[in-house]
Order: structure tokens, then sequence, then C-alpha cells
């Protein structure tokens, strides 16, 4: 590690990575790629980071608030990567990324479709080079279909897949969550692409391949029943605001404090302890509201009594009566509430880190939780771009030092 940050001292220090020993080169920017990126490097991969020397990741400026005149996000998408700088537009850039692809079982980039052809370095020039590497490609709308050249942005991905059109309240304009849920979704879905790739190729004894991930479809494999029923019977669902239609007691019901607390009770039985501890046990038999079904089709009446009985109560007296009774209920937390719950920071989800520059950073901690290999974070996003050029080229590559000063001198790092 250098020159980045402090190792932790957490819980799974000094035990094995699951992914060491796995070396990923990360190109792209901003979120999709780079998440998924970063994912792997929290469970061991080695994963270098390219960016280009006078062109670095816009991340590294992006996020709502300044901490020592530092915006916070890069520390964390970045964490546990070797950042190195490498002007792939420059011959001799590509030809250094050739060099360390030979060594490398993974590519992830996020460029526009033909970005990685148009500099000579599509997946056929990389196979020449490595036949094992997995390249796997973010992209908006995939590499092939009528829309490949169009950039990818997850706002419109969202909006695109018809996930954005389920979300808000009727006759309202569809809002979005306050994340940029489509890179993530398509991050993930690099990941499982990545580790199912490496598997056939490891276990299965198979050959490098090309993972082809779009932001529309990331977003749109999760319609669940939306499709089918379409598809079958022509019915478009609608948002529903803070409830799903059919689904009910499954709302967000006011207290009286003026807070709010989501109440799962939908399941019979669930129903049924949920009557018992608003001591109305004979809504349960009530045939309004008997059966899953019945209490769908009258959803407002029973969202009504709910919120009669939830409004007399104050939130916290509310979920411990539900707790108590065995009845999903939680609060909507902001991150203050966040940080001030017991669950986040005795599950390591609230994770110091030390940067030498920026002091303790929180971040997000790693998931999933495993128990012979679980994943750690060593060190924080680089603050400066190249932070690692001596080390991954000259350790890797072997290129000495008035190599490198050459070569950072012609702008090709």
């Amino acid at each position: 590690m250098t020159g980045a940050g402090k190792p932790l001292p957490l819980a799974g220090a000094g035990k094995p990575l699951p992914l060491a020993g796995l070396r990923v080169i990360e190109l792209g920017s901003l979120i999709a790629g780079p998440y998924a990126g970063r994912l792997l490097a929290d469970f061991g991969a080695e994963v270098i980071k390219i960016e280009a020397p006078e062109r670095p990741d816009p991340l590294r400026e992006w996020g709502n608030a300044r901490h020592r005149d530092h915006t916070l996000w890069w520390s964390v998408q970045s964490r546990n990567k070797k950042v190195v700088t490498l002007d792939l537009r420059m011959p001799a850039g590509r030809e250094l990324l050739l060099d360390l692809v030979e060594s490398a079982d993974v590519l992830l980039e996020n460029f526009r479709p033909g970005t990685l052809e148009r500099w000579g370095l599509g997946t056929d020039v990389l196979w020449e080079r490595n036949r094992g590497l997995v390249v796997a490609r973010v992209s908006g709308y995939g590499q092939t279909g009528p829309y490949r050249h169009r950039p990818g942005y997850a706002s419109v991905a969202e909006a695109f897949s018809g996930l954005r059109h389920l979300a808000g309240f009727p006759g309202q304009p569809p809002p979005r969550i306050g994340i940029s849920l489509g890179d993530s979704l398509a991050a993930l879905i690099a990941l499982q692409g990545v580790l199912m790739a490496l598997y056939w190729r490891d276990a299965r004894g198979g050959e490098g391949q090309e993972i082809d991930v779009s932001l529309v479809e990331s977003c749109f494999s999760l319609l669940e029943s939306v499709v089918p029923e379409y598809a079958a019977t022509g019915a478009v669902r609608q948002p529903s605001g803070t409830a799903l239609p059919g689904l009910a007691p499954s709302n967000l019901y006011r207290t009286r404090d003026a807070g709010w607390v989501i109440i799962a009770a939908n399941q019979d039985t669930v129903f049924e302890r949920l009557t018992r501890a608003m001591e109305r046990p004979e809504l349960a038999t009530d045939p309004r509201f008997a059966t899953h079904g019945a209490r769908g089709r009258h959803q407002a009446e029973i969202d009504a009594l709910v919120e009669a009985w939830s409004s007399g109560l104050d939130r916290a007296a509310i979920l411990e009566l539900l707790d108590a009774a065995g009845v999903p209920a939680g609060p909507v937390h902001t991150v203050a509430d966040v940080f001030a719950d017991p669950l986040f920071t005795e599950r390591e989800m609230l994770l110091p880190v030390e940067d030498e520059e920026l002091g303790e950073i929180v971040m997000p901690g790693v998931v999933p939780k495993m128990s012979a290999t679980p994943g750690r974070v060593e060190w924080p996003g680089a603050l400066h771009p190249g932070a690692h050029n001596k080390e991954v080229y000259g350790g890797l590559l072997g290129i000495d030092d008035a190599e490198l000063s050459r070569l950072e001198k012609e702008g090709v790092l």
C-alpha cells in the first residue's frame, strides 16, 4: 500500500481474502464500472485503476459536500485500488496497457461502445495477449442493438427501462431515488458476470469471454411480474405511491410524534399478529380482511384502520410493540438516524478509515459478510492521480525510474 492511508484493524484483518491473486485492470470513470472494481477490491483483488494523465476520473470532484477541500465519494469508490495514469490515445500508452493485460485476469471498462476498438484495443487484440482475460463492458444500451452509440447515464436508463415509471404517485412526475441506482445495479450485474466467467475459465477449463452489461437491461431485470402481466393481459402497472396494489397492509403509516413507520403485514399469519398488537383481533376474521386477496381488494380500508391505530402512538412505542409481536416494521431513517442506530456500528457498516490527508473518513462497510474470507478496506482512494505509477509500472512491468520520468514528460503517464 502506497501513500494513501493506514491499514485498518478490522475484524477480518489477517484472514485470507477470497479474491487474493486476482488482477483487475479498471478503465473508464464515474460509477458503474468503478463500483464493480471496488467490490472486487474489497475482497482482495488487485485492482489497477487507470486514469488519463490530464483527464482524471470526474468522480474525484463529485459529491455534495467537501472536507478539507476534497469531496469524499472518490475515497469510497476507489478504496483498495492502485491508481495509475496512462493515456490510451497514445501508441505508447496502448502498448503499456497490453503489457499489463498479459498478467491480468479481468479488464473492466465502461466507455461508450466502440471506444476500445477505435483505439485498437478491442477484445480480439486483448485476447492475442491473454486469451484467459475476462472483459467486462458496461454501457448504457449494450454493445449491440440500435442504441449502442448512445451515452449511458443512470437516470436515463432507469426511465428507459420502465423502472422509473413505477416510482412516485399517480399523476405526478416519477421521482428519482436520490442515488444513481442504474449505475449501481449495472455494477452488481457486472460483478456477477465476472465471477461466473472466472469460474467457467478456472473450474471448467474455459477461456476468457466478454461480458456485455447494459444499464437499461440491469434496471429492466428488476421489473418482477410487470413484464409477464403486460404480455399476457395488457395490464400496465402504474405508480402507486407508498404501497403496492394488492399488498395490504404493507405501507407507510403516520405516528403520533409526526414520524413514519413501515409496517409489512400482508401475509395472513403476520396480519393476525398485527391485529392482536392493535388489540383488534376481530379484524383477522373479518371477511374483508381474512385473506391476502380480500385485504388487497379492501386495501384502502385496512390501511385507514392501521393508520388510525399508529397515529395514536409514538414511533418508538409502535416499533417496540410490533417487534415483540413478530410483525415486520421499521422506521424511515435519515443518514443521521443510521449513524445513531447500533446495528450499523456493530456490523461494521459505518467503517472508519484513516486517510493521511483527510483524517478519519467514515464510509459504507463491506458486503456481504463472509465467515472464513471476509472482505476489508485497507486504504481509501488515493487523492492524487498516478499515486501508484512507480509501484505498478516499476514493480509489475520492470520499468526503471529514468524510463518512467521520460514517459511522464511525454504525457504517456
